[in-house]
């Protein structure tokens, strides 16, 4: 009896034998090649982020298990159903090796450009349009990607057509002019193509957000401060916003030194001290054209520039080599000037008010 039941059932044990041999052969496979993969990437690229091959490996554990399953409920189905079983191990198949496939092509552009933007900026070349093409790229991957895998599902293939049709691209855009995600993406290829700023430039919105462009998305850009603070500014926001670029037309800057004096002091003995200062500083820069180096006129002019209501001020140029030299220039110059003044006897005058305390009269009543 054993027997008889053995050879009855003996094709359907081979073959769940060999379907399941073939999943574990697959997984094992999958691991085997992550291992690989992923240790030529570390060795080649090592910052370079690795969680979408190590996604592509879960995706690909999930999908060798799914159709394993699928593939061993053949034996329990009837002919009826085998053809609904098939189709949706096809489907199966067929999105997994979209998502796959997306998965890979997304890294694999990733790592090019990567490795593009490093080389120029080992050559100090403007890595910014690079890194936005990137962020297209990537983006176009993923949306084609979607779009093939809404193909195997009846009910979305005519929206699937429509979208990749000319007219329905038309429509797409259409529907979506007003939405703020295409402004965003409009004022990101402005500021690619017209470059009001690039990544690398320092820049000033307004007096809480200076810093650095670190990267100019599809959405947003990022600006790092000086106390280490992320902004995010979507791109839209900041077309619209007035701006200052430290580094648009070379790093060097000029800092205004303006310090108001005393009318009793001497004003000739505190331009003096200013230009000594300003000039004595490790981080000023000799700005100064050919013509007047040879006419050996001063490296920081200091001039009086307004005679105010209980003060005379007098402003200094003094160049630094970008930005952040100038910052730390200014804030010294501040300090050394103002203990040479208490020195000399230079007078920084403040706010004074004269109270005058009018007794009320006795009433002679």
């Amino acid at each position: 009896m054993m027997e008889e039941l053995y050879y009855e059932i003996k094709p359907e044990l081979i073959y769940s034998a060999i379907v399941i041999s073939l999943a574990l052969l697959l997984i094992y496979g999958t691991k085997y090649f992550y291992k690989w993969l992923n240790n030529k990437l570390g060795a080649k690229f090592p910052h370079e982020d690795t969680s979408k091959i190590n996604l592509t490996k879960k995706i690909l554990y999930a999908l060798w298990v799914v159709l394993a399953i699928i593939a061993l409920t053949f034996i329990f189905i009837d002919r009826e159903q085998y053809s609904i079983a098939k189709n949706t191990f096809n489907k199966a198949l067929y999105l997994g090796i979209v998502a796959v496939a997306m998965l890979l092509v997304v890294t694999a552009v990733q790592v090019w450009f990567s490795k593009k933007i490093y080389e120029k900026s080992q050559t100090q070349e403007d890595t910014t349009s690079f890194k936005f093409i990137r962020y297209v790229a990537i983006s176009g991957v993923y949306v084609i990607g979607v779009l093939l895998m809404l193909m195997t599902f009846e009910s979305m293939r005519g929206f699937v057509v429509t979208a990749l049709g000319s007219a329905g691209v038309i429509a797409i855009v259409a529907g979506v002019a007003s939405q703020e995600a295409l402004s965003n993406l409009v004022g990101g290829l402005f500021i690619i193509v017209f470059k009001p700023f690039k990544v690398n430039d320092i820049i000033k919105i307004d007096e809480t957000m200076i810093g650095t462009v670190t990267d100019i998305t599809l959405r947003h850009t990022v600006i790092k401060n000086y106390q280490n603070r992320m902004i995010v500014i979507p791109n839209a926001i900041i077309n619209k916003e007035k701006l200052i670029n430290f580094d648009l037309n070379g790093s060097i800057c000029c800092e205004w030194i303006v310090i108001g004096i005393s009318y009793d002091s001497d004003i000739d003995l505190a331009k003096s001290i200013i230009q000594e200062e300003c000039e004595n500083h490790p981080l000023i820069l000799d700005n100064r054209s050919h013509i007047e180096k040879v006419n050996k006129e001063d490296v920081v002019k200091v001039r009086v520039v307004s005679l105010d209501d209980s003060s005379i001020s007098i402003k200094a140029w003094a160049w630094a080599r970008n930005y952040s030299d100038g910052f730390v220039m200014k804030c010294d110059l501040l300090e050394s000037i103002k203990k040479r003044f208490d020195r000399e006897g230079i007078e920084i005058p403040f706010p004074h008010r004269t109270l005058i305390m009018k007794k009320e009269e006795e009433s002679l009543a």
